[in-house]
């Protein structure tokens, strides 16, 4: 099955930060574009950031603008989140998945499957 294991996640407090890691099983992911998702208690998920297979291109959901950073490392087979300034809406399990080709577009169509995510949560 091809999925990520997400970790890196915990509780934090508001202005706190947090780098998430994503590591693939099952494939080798430097062919591939990745997104990070995250998913909040009644919400679907939610795409909020995304990198090209050679970390040329990175893109951002306005949400998390300024304040999210995402990269890779291929010869790790991992994806990272590095997430500074967090705030309460920030609270979600968050996930990773591969891009169908190289560069994010459209929608960001994945292909593999939903990990277990890591839960982050901002509370005071």
């Amino acid at each position: 099955q091809l999925q990520f294991v997400e970790s890196g996640g915990g509780l934090v407090q508001p202005g706190g930060f947090l780098r998430l890691s994503c590591a693939a099983s099952g494939f080798t992911l430097d062919a591939y574009a990745i997104a990070w998702f995250r998913r909040a208690p009644g919400k679907d998920h939610e795409g909020i950031s995304c990198i090209s297979s050679s970390a040329g291109n990175t893109y951002y959901d306005d949400p998390v603008k300024g304040r999210f950073t995402i990269s890779r490392d291929n010869t790790k087979n991992t994806v990272y989140l590095q997430m500074n300034n967090l705030k309460p809406e920030d609270t979600a399990v968050y996930y990773c998945a591969a891009i169908y080709g190289r560069y994010c577009y459209g929608s960001w169509p994945t292909f593999t499957s939903w990990g277990q995510g890591t839960q982050v949560t901002v509370s005071s």
